[in-house]
This record gives C-alpha cells, structure tokens and sequence, in this order.
C-alpha cells in the first residue's frame, strides 16, 4: 500500500477515512492494542467490528446489536456496564482527537488511565 493510498478496511475492504470510525485506534486509546503494534495491525471500522462497537453509548454514534451469544443482553450486566465505559470513553476521546489542530502527537491519544499504564 502507497501512504497517499489511506488504510483500508480488512473486513469490507473499503477505506477507513476517518480516525472516529477506526477500530485500530478505538482499541489503541482504550489500551487493548500496544503501542508497539499499532503500525503493524490491520485496521477495519468501528462497525466492521461489531462485538466492540455495541458496546458505545454515544450520541454520535448509531447503536449496533449483536445476535447471537455475544449479544449484550447474554453476557454479565457488571461486565457489560464497565465495558460500556471504557469503549464509550474511547469513542469520545476519537471524537476529541479528531478536533485536534495540526499534527498530532499518537503517544497522547490513549486515555489518561492508559498512558499511565505506558509509562
């Protein structure tokens, strides 16, 4: 892939344009994804994934259901609530990000809880 080319989605295959609809950094600002494999992971969209994406509870975002066992109303509702938490945080620190001015410093992305974690 050429740099002008963006990064396309390996589960559609179309182009992820935008960092608020990117599941690589969704997981990266949350602290599932290493810092040192960021460059390395395939990228795909939030809603490409979507036993991650039911889990936002934003405005800004359309809802997504899971059929099947791993459908929210299946798994533990204490599990449930602090996921819902962390991945809604997530998606409004994208939502953040993306309002940031010029060049962006990847290494202040994550959540302040996560990058504590890096430290």
């Amino acid at each position: 892939m050429k740099c002008d080319e963006g990064y396309r989605c390996d589960v559609c295959g179309n182009d992820v344009t935008s960092i608020v609809e990117s599941d690589l950094y969704l997981r990266f600002v949350i602290g599932e994804l290493d810092p040192e494999v960021l460059h390395t992971t395939a990228e795909r969209h939030i809603r490409c994934n979507p036993v991650l994406a039911q889990f936002i509870d934003h405005s800004e975002f359309e809802s997504v259901t899971v059929d099947g066992p791993m459908n929210l109303t299946q798994l533990d509702p204490g599990f449930v609530a602090t996921r819902r938490q962390l991945v809604t945080a997530g998606y409004a620190r994208l939502l953040e990000i993306n309002n940031w001015p010029g060049d962006r410093d990847v290494t202040a992305y994550p959540l302040p809880e996560v990058a504590a974690r890096y430290r």
